[in-house]
Formats: C-alpha cells, structure tokens, sequence
C-alpha cells in the first residue's frame, strides 16, 4: 500500500512539475512571438492608399469649360499650279486651290478667335467650325508672323462661348495641363500632360520662347488651346518637334502673356507694338562663369548694348549680367526674350543686374525698334556700336541686320552681318545719313546706286564702282 501511495505521489508531482514547466516556459514564449509578430503596418499603409487616390486631378471641369471654346479653322488658298503646254501657248495662270486646316480658341462672346499665323496664312477664304457643328465665314483682323499669333473674326447672332486668359508666367514645370484641338472637325479632342519646360526655343533665332508640354498634339491641332487645371487658357499650341511629321512626345505653346498682348495690340493699335531692351547677349554659362571668376551659371551675359536703345540710356554696360526682370528670375536669354515681347514701348522694366559681381538695379524705358534701325533698299539697317567699331578697328559705317535685297546679295553677297560704309559720294557714319539718303532717293536708289563701300564677313573692306 505504501510503494502504491509512493508511487501516485512522485506521478503527481512530476505531472505538477510538468505542468509548472509549461505554463512558465510554453505558454510565455508562445505570448513573446505572437506580440513580435502582430502587424503595425496597415494602418500606414492604408492612409498613403488613400492620400494618393485624392491625389489624381480631376480634368473634368477644365475640359468642360474649354472643348466648346475650341474650334476648326479650314483655310481655302489658290496658288499656282503647274504650267502645262497648252497653258503655255494660251496664255493662261492655272491656278489650284489647297485646303489647309488648324485650331483655334474664341478669347470672347463676340467672336475674337485666336490662332496661329501658318494656319491661316495665304488664305483666300476661312471657315470656323464650332464645336456644335455650326459655320461660320472669318476673317482676318491681324496677324504677327514672329510670335506666330493670328487673330480671327466671325459674325454669331448669339453670345458665344469662351476661355478666359490665365498668367503663364505662373505656370510651373510639373503643373498638369489640358491641350485642346478641334483637328478633324469632329469636335474638340482633349489630351492631358505636364508641363515639362518653360522658356524652350526651338528656333535658331532665339526669338521663340515657348511652353513645352508632353501633351499629346499632332498636326491640325495647331492654333489650339493649352489650359490649366482651372481652364485658364495660358497657351496657343504651336509646333512638335518630329521627323515623321506625328506627336513623338514634345509639342509646344505660344505663353498666353504673349499672345494676349499680341491680340491686344492688333485690336487697339492694328498692329504689334514691339517694345526693345537694346541688348545683344546671351545665356550665361558656366563656362562664361569660370572666365569672369563668378560662381553661377544663370542669368544674360550683356555682350552689347544697342546704339541709342532705352538699355544704352539707362546705363546698362556690356559685361553686365541680368537676373531679373520686374519680379521674373531670369535664367536664360528666352526668359528675357519671352517677358519683353509682353511689353511695348515706353513700358518701363525694372532691371537687376550685377556688375563686378555688385548687384544693381536699374529702369528701362523700353524703346520702338525702328529707334535704332532704319529700313532702306529693302534691308534693315543698324548703328555700330561704339565697342564694336573699336573691336574691330572700325571707325564709321552701319550694320546689315536683315535684307530682303536679292539684287545686293545675287551681285555682291551682301548679307546680314555686312557693314555699308559709302553709298555714291556720301560717307556713312550712322543711320541718320542713311535717313538723309532716303529722304533724297526714296526708299529704294537700286538704279541710282554709282559707288557702294562695305565690310564683308570677313572683314574685308570692298568698294564697287557701277557703270
């Protein structure tokens, strides 16, 4: 009985035991690893799903404002067509017609449409589709080949439907936007994108300075509107960049602040009042940086300042380097380029510049081109520079800026970049004389013309005496 008892008594304490062991030792582990493990994650997880789902703009309301305000321009031109032998023989012109066609954007409720001049360029007749499918005869009130901005004119018996300007100098790099084109006259087509530059020149000019976008814009569209979020229009679709002719990714708009200023100058003044700085420059660089012992890379370098210019007036010295202008930072010289073309004569700019690596600020009043150039025998004619004639050990004479003169340049190669220093007997020191000769000759002494001096490109000093 007592080896019975003993032996119930050591199995009750070694399951006792056991059963302390387990609860000490098993059951706490199993607690340890089920806290480690518990997921801390999803609620982070599930507030960043969330956070990006409000994210993704809305284009609803943008699209709804624009696409009826976007209209198809179908310009009709007749050009030559080719000569037959019986033409010939006849006498006669054949003449051919070629249909073009683009975009447009009406700017308000009586009719004014914006688009670009190679849309409507050489037309014999114009059409205006709206998005309603109605049309109507337009006609031209005026264009401005430069910036590629042409302002159109239809007659409605209603109040029509249009977008409003919006500042695109405020527009950002990144900021979402809608292009809107009416290219096959099958109502407006919406695409979306960003704004992937600002300020891009895609001519060797340098005169352009545009708003490029990954908006998707093929031909036809041209003329077309890009809008922002709020269905602000802040640009006028222009040009892609594509050799098979198609959208590749990269398309182009005239800055609204442009081409409103270009609207409103053909409406108040019938034509583009063009405001000039006076400088001849270009982008910083920081290889102009190393050589001027500076440690930045942006801004104009000021490599000439314009004979008689609002800049030449007020000070501004070659050497010095803009940074802004009025409240724009100016980066490169499309900044500078882009912001002047929305400013007229006697508008005046607030100019910061550094000189000797001092800031300064200075005024501007800007001036008309025509200041400091003067029109004569179909070219454009300039005054040297006073650092110029010294570079280049001139002492009289004035530029070729621009000639439309085939007779001079089949005969003589006179091009731009040539410098007229003698016309007959008079010697030419500035383009005062030029005015002289012009009020004496008329616009044009092509016929008169005995002995004309000039300096070529390669600076050599030419004289031609005509029998």
């Amino acid at each position: 009985m007592k080896k019975i008892f003993t032996l119930v008594l050591v199995s009750a304490l070694g399951g006792i035991l056991t059963l302390g062991a387990y609860k000490l030792f098993m059951e706490n582990n199993q607690m340890v690893v089920t806290n480690t493990n518990t997921p801390n994650f999803l609620p982070t997880s599930n507030t960043s799903a969330i956070f990006k789902t409000a994210e993704n703009p809305d284009f609803t309301t943008a699209a709804e404002n624009t696409v009826n305000a976007v209209v198809h321009v179908k310009n009709l031109a007749i050009s030559e067509g080719q000569m037959t032998f019986e033409d010939f023989f006849l006498g006669r012109s054949p003449k051919r017609a070629m249909l073009g066609t683009g975009s447009g954007v009406i700017i308000n409720k009586d009719g004014y449409i914006i688009t670009n001049n190679h849309v409507i360029e050489n037309a014999s007749e114009l059409s205006v589709t709206l998005n309603d499918n109605e049309t109507y005869k337009a006609e031209v009130v005026g264009s401005d080949p430069k910036t590629d901005i042409a302002l159109l004119k239809i007659d409605s018996d209603k109040d029509l439907p249009f977008v409003t300007f919006g500042d695109s100098d405020a527009a950002k790099v990144g900021e979402w936007v809608l292009a809107v084109g009416n290219p096959f006259n099958l109502t407006s087509t919406v695409t979306a994108g960003i704004i992937s530059a600002k300020s891009r020149n895609i001519d060797p000019s340098g005169q352009h300075s545009f708003i490029q976008t990954d908006a998707a814009v093929n031909p036809g569209n041209s003329g077309g509107a890009l809008v922002n979020t709020n269905g602000e229009l802040i640009g006028i679709n222009t040009a892609i960049t594509s050799q098979t002719g198609s959208y590749i990714g990269y398309s182009f708009a005239v800055p609204s602040n442009i081409a409103r200023k270009v609207v409103e100058d053909i409406m108040e003044y019938g034509n583009v009042q063009s405001g000039v700085l006076g400088i001849k420059g270009g982008t910083f660089n920081s290889e102009s940086a190393k050589e001027l012992g500076v440690d930045f890379s942006e801004g104009v370098y000021v490599g000439e300042v314009v004979k008689n210019s609002g800049a030449e007036k007020a000070g501004i010295l070659p050497g010095d380097i803009i940074k802004r202008l009025d409240n724009l930072d100016i980066s490169k010289f499309e900044d500078l380029s882009g912001y002047i073309r929305t400013k007229r004569p006697e508008d005046v700019v607030t100019v910061e510049l550094l000189r000797d690596n001092e800031p300064k600020t200075i005024k501007v009043k800007l001036t008309k081109p025509d200041v400091f150039s003067v029109y004569f025998m179909k070219m454009e004619l300039q005054d040297l520079s006073d650092q110029f004639k010294k570079e280049n050990s001139i002492d009289h004479g004035v530029l070729v800026k621009d000639t439309q003169n085939k007779w001079l340049y089949s005969n003589l190669g006179i091009q731009p970049g040539y410098i007229i220093t003698g016309i007959n007997d008079t010697e030419i020191n500035s383009i005062e004389d030029i005015s002289k000769l012009k009020a004496k000759y008329g616009d044009d002494i092509t016929d008169n013309i005995k002995r004309l001096a000039y300096i070529n490109k390669y600076k050599q000093q030419k004289e031609v005496i005509f029998r």
